[in-house]
């Protein structure tokens, strides 16, 4: 699908990485490594790839990750993004950095499951309101980005953000509110595992840490009592030369014992990806450039046109494996190629 309606400045930012850009490379290319053994002779004529995250049913696995200023891949922004997540019924994050206002994105789609991903700000008076305002919107869960105590190093982004683009939910006067602004301007980096009791005091949604890779700070995000993890290396836009996350899945898995549900983002491009993903741990994946891909193609229906494709290949997948349900998906299909 080629973009027909996506600057070339928003193409750049989604493609650049921090210095060499190794993670963007290693991050799809590792998904080689893994191969699958399916199994035969299954009655497979019925297959069903519906799930729950944190209590809620979605159609299949795959569901649209955090990302920002979605005006640049086409005008309605993310309320097209939001009209999609509905009509394939599966979770949207919105981001922070939304380009739209939250009440116009519920009104987009008021019966879609939405989380809202929050950049933790400064400024706890407003991460206060932003919290409570998603919650009396309806969003059914808050996803904490962890990996950002400071923006990488991206060297393209240094031209790509000059035009000034609004976010409309961030409750700061108009140079606040605007890209290049934001790009000079430090999300907390005081934010430590101390703090997660008071975002808890907050609010009754689950709270969701995204961009742990390690075994040990997943330990930890359970001893905090956090409802899940989004195992995240940040579309290798933050730190580069860190494991891409299909790698990091199995430590995180692993280490929370199955005491909290895990999901993983980052180098999904195939239905083979999301079984791969699934069978190491992941109770679904998350997309981001393939969305704005599809978003800048056709705005809406191009953003369903990637998940159904996604959605096909997926239940191929699980067809041609004997799998029969997500739950028979696990870590017997998989076998790591020596190559």
């Amino acid at each position: 699908m080629a973009p027909r309606h996506r600057p070339l400045t928003g193409k750049i930012r989604e493609l650049c990485g921090p210095h060499v850009h190794w993670g963007l490379r290693e991050g799809r290319v590792n998904g080689h490594r893994i191969r699958l053994r399916p199994r035969y002779l299954k009655d497979v004529s019925k297959v069903d790839m519906r799930t729950t995250i944190q209590g809620e049913q979605i159609s299949a696995p795959i569901c649209i990750a955090p990302t920002g200023f979605h005006c640049l891949a086409w005008p309605d922004g993310e309320m097209s993004t939001a009209r999609a997540a509905r009509a394939a019924d599966v979770c949207y994050i919105t981001s922070t950095y939304a380009s739209c206002s939250l009440e116009d994105i519920v009104a987009a789609a008021p019966e879609g499951l939405r989380w809202y991903q929050l950049y933790v700000q400064p400024n706890r008076q407003l991460n206060k309101q932003l919290i409570q305002k998603v919650e009396s919107l309806g969003f059914k869960a808050l996803v904490i980005t962890v990996d950002v105590p400071k923006i990488g190093n991206r060297r393209y982004n240094v031209m790509d953000l000059k035009k000034s683009l609004l976010l409309k939910n961030l409750g700061l006067p108009e140079k606040g509110n605007s890209a290049p602004y934001l790009q000079m301007t430090p999300i907390d980096s005081a934010i430590c595992w101390d703090d997660l009791s008071w975002f808890q005091s907050l609010t009754r949604l689950p709270i969701i840490l995204k961009g742990i890779l390690t075994k040990e700070d997943a330990e930890l995000a359970v001893k905090h009592n956090v409802q899940g993890i989004i195992v995240s290396n940040h579309g290798g836009r933050q730190l580069d030369d860190v494991p891409a996350s299909i790698d990091a899945l199995m430590e995180v898995v692993a280490a929370v014992k199955g005491k909290i549900e895990v999901y993983v983002d980052g180098g999904v491009r195939t239905g083979n990806d999301v079984l791969k993903a699934l069978a190491l741990g992941a109770k679904c994946i998350f997309l981001g450039r393939p969305i704005l891909w599809g978003l800048a193609y056709k705005g809406e229906h191009g953003v369903e046109e990637v998940l159904n494709i996604l959605k096909n290949e997926f239940h191929t997948s699980m067809t041609l494996t004997g799998c029969r349900s997500v739950a028979e998906i696990n870590r017997d299909l998989i076998q790591f190629s020596r190559l």
